[in-house]
């Protein structure tokens, strides 16, 4: 039964109601949807999803001799399907591999201290505030007692 523990590359038969076709599974293809698979469907020529519960119990292992001939027949067309595939799908993108394209950071500019003016140099007068007169018309507040 299809098993791909054992193996990297699966070659088995779909036995379906329209008829039986080869297909190939590759544990290297990106993970499909949770609850699918990719296969490469020979008759479609092109990998299809498929939902993995209802395939499983359709797929059959081929034996060594039958494995090595359709490998035989289909392997070009699997290899260019498979190709095409991988572009349209780089999900699978080695991180570590993937060089740093982060820009530089700047270093944030270091606020100069406001400057100090030095009060001897003040071309503003000093307020005088003797008062001179004796005039007692107003009180602390500037009314006019007079009135």
């Amino acid at each position: 039964m299809y098993n791909t523990a054992k193996k990297q590359l699966w070659v088995g038969e779909l036995r379906t109601a329209k008829g039986n076709a080869i297909v190939i599974h590759d544990n290297q293809l990106p993970s499909a949807s949770p609850g699918r698979i990719y296969m490469f469907h020979t008759v479609r020529n092109t990998i299809v999803e498929f939902v993995e519960d209802i395939v499983k119990v359709n797929l059959h292992d081929l034996d060594d001799e039958q494995a090595k001939a359709a490998m035989a027949e289909f392997g070009d067309a699997w290899k260019a399907a498979r190709a095409e595939f991988m572009l349209k799908h780089q999900s699978r993108i080695d991180l570590s591999k993937v060089p740093d394209t982060a820009p530089p950071r700047k270093a944030k500019p270091v606020a100069e201290p406001d400057e100090v003016v030095d009060s001897d140099d003040d071309d503003i007068p000093d307020f005088d505030d003797t008062d001179d007169d004796d005039d007692d018309t107003y009180d602390e507040m500037g009314d006019n007692l007079d009135d």
